[in-house]
């Protein structure tokens, strides 16, 4: 394996590597000591220097010929006027490294981290990390005796943490916490639910970005979005506030009041200055649910204040300004609502980077379990009392509940009423048979406009396959065709549709995939899911 050249990339030491005469060889100068080592040989040493210390970086790399002539010395002025400025050092690194010819295939980049500035140091430490430095940080120490022949120590710094187990260990455990504390612990068993969750946990800490929750009312929407306020708070990430609203609540002229505050007098009733709820957000998280419901000008003073940071109250001719994180919510298609005007196409692209569609109860019927285990404990500590399923009342109970007559229509907001009816009604702690029983009929009765069949017309295959292929058919499978393009419209969902047809086979499978099997079906005859429920 060919060996590759090693570049060092550093400051000059404005005060650690200077030194006149003689005795400047009894001092320790790193810039120096790390081309003084034995066992390796520096090739290059890309030597950054600010400010008026060109003399210095001359003096440097002539000591450097001397003890170490295999090494080129190539001088960079970076423009700095200030070391201690955070934001001018590390906007003139960037600017260096964009430029720069780096060739990692065939160099090995030390990045010296010892002299220059404490801003300097962690402005290269930052660079180094993002990897705009593709190489490995460079620590230098002097030698306990002060010695013209002892260069010291150096330790290389691999910001790779894969090559640290225990350290990407303790990553892996805090990133499975923060998945875990997404889901309040509840141990889900849906993989899609899942895999999307960890994405979620990796996007809030690394992310400012406004995210998106799509789903159904009841999918839990809101409780998402404060445990992602409650993770990026333990992470330091926020300072603020949680601050929520459901957006199908505003109407008329208190709506822009609302969000962006006003100032007294700038209407009717307006008796005093409102601050607004983006300004109560400011330095915290802002969740907007239903934020279909907003009308066209909140909507564009919204994406105003989202881009900005800054809006103006109703009724004021100065700006004000609130550095909030959002997190919006919907149960609509919002792209459908782009193409028939009713949303801002900009706004929509504005907040669509991070979109996430949290699937329904009945979607997650494997998911039902480990909830339920979930709402009883949290009836239990808020009551202070242990309630739990007999045997057989929790066997009928799942057998109800994930069964097609639960269409879970409010979706978890159901399960936990059903839980807390169950819970109230339990004697000495224990749901019986009976209070199940009773629940049942209770949810069906609250179900039933959403189970009852609607009297639909006769499927009609020649209009959905056409002439020639329905006549085609033998009459038994046009028999089974149209029995089972029935219940697909009368469904919600592919999945939906799915767990009625095929009720009895899915509960002797450990992962039914019901959706995929009535896929496969309706291929056999080239039809498709949008296709059968006129929605193509």
């Amino acid at each position: 394996m060919k060996q590759k050249r090693i570049v060092v990339i550093g400051f000059v030491g404005t005060q650690l590597d200077s030194g006149k005469g003689a005795a400047r060889w009894e001092k320790w100068r790193p810039s120096i000591a790390i081309t003084q080592h034995e066992e390796y040989a520096v090739d290059r040493f890309e030597m950054l220097f600010s400010g008026k210390f060109g003399p210095l970086v001359d003096a440097v790399t002539a000591d450097i010929a001397a003890v170490s002539p295999e090494t080129t010395v190539v001088p960079h002025h970076i423009a700095i006027s200030d070391a201690w400025d955070f934001g001018e050092v590390y906007g003139a690194l960037f600017d260096f490294a964009k430029t720069y010819p780096f060739d990692p295939d065939n160099e090995d980049y030390w990045i010296h981290i010892t002299t220059g500035t404490h801003v300097v140091q962690i402005c290269m430490f930052l660079m180094t990390e993002a990897r705009f430095f593709p190489g490995r940080l460079l620590q230098s120490s002097p030698p306990r005796r002060q010695s013209s022949k002892d260069p010291g120590s150096y330790a290389l710094i691999d910001l790779d943490l894969s090559r640290y187990d225990q350290i990407a260990q303790r990553f892996s455990r805090e990133q499975a916490e923060g998945v875990a504390f997404l889901k309040s612990g509840i141990a889900t068993r849906n993989t899609s639910f899942n895999t999307m969750i960890d994405e979620i946990e990796r996007v809030a800490i690394k992310s400012r970005a406004p995210m998106l929750l799509m789903g159904p009312t009841g999918a839990g929407k809101s409780f998402l979005a404060r445990r992602i306020y409650e993770l990026k708070k333990t992470r330091h990430q926020l300072d603020g506030k949680f601050v929520e609203l459901n957006c199908a609540t505003l109407h008329g002229d208190g709506a822009a009041s609302t969000l962006f505050g006003h100032v007294k007098g700038s209407f009717t009733g307006a008796a005093a200055d409102r601050p607004g709820l983006l300004r109560s957000a400011h330095k915290g998280l802002l969740f907007l649910d239903e934020i279909g419901e907003l009308g066209p000008d909140e909507q564009a003073m919204l994406l105003k204040a989202i881009e900005e940071k800054r809006f103006h109250p109703v009724g004021s001719d100065s700006e004000v300004q609130s550095d909030f994180q959002l997190i919006a919510g919907t149960n609509r298609d919002l792209a459908s609502e782009v193409v028939a005007g009713r949303f801002r196409e900009d706004l929509y692209a504005r907040i669509n980077l991070w979109t996430y569609a949290l699937p329904g109860l009945v979607d997650r019927p494997e998911d039902i379990e480990p909830n339920l285990v979930y709402q009883l404990n949290q009836f239990s500590q808020e009551y202070g009392q242990m309630v739990r399923f007999n045997k057989e009342a929790r066997e009928r109970y799942m057998r109800f509940a994930m069964s097609p007559e639960a269409v879970w229509a409010g979706n978890f907001r159901d399960l936990s009423a059903s839980v807390t009816r169950m819970a109230t009604l339990a004697e000495a702690g224990g749901i019986s048979d009976s209070i199940v029983g009773a629940e049942v009929a209770r949810l069906q009765k609250l179900w039933q406009h959403y189970t009852r069949a609607p009297s639909a017309a006769e499927v009609d295959l020649a209009e959905l396959m056409g002439d020639e292929a329905a006549a085609g058919l033998d009459l038994f499978d046009a028999i089974q065709l149209a029995a089972v393009v029935k219940v697909c419209r009368q469904s919600t969902t592919l999945s939906d549709a799915g767990r009625k047809l095929f009720a009895v086979s899915r509960s002797a499978k450990s992962k039914p995939n019901d959706a995929d099997r009535l896929k496969k079906f309706l291929a056999r005859f080239s039809l498709e899911w949008d296709q059968v429920c006129g929605k193509s």
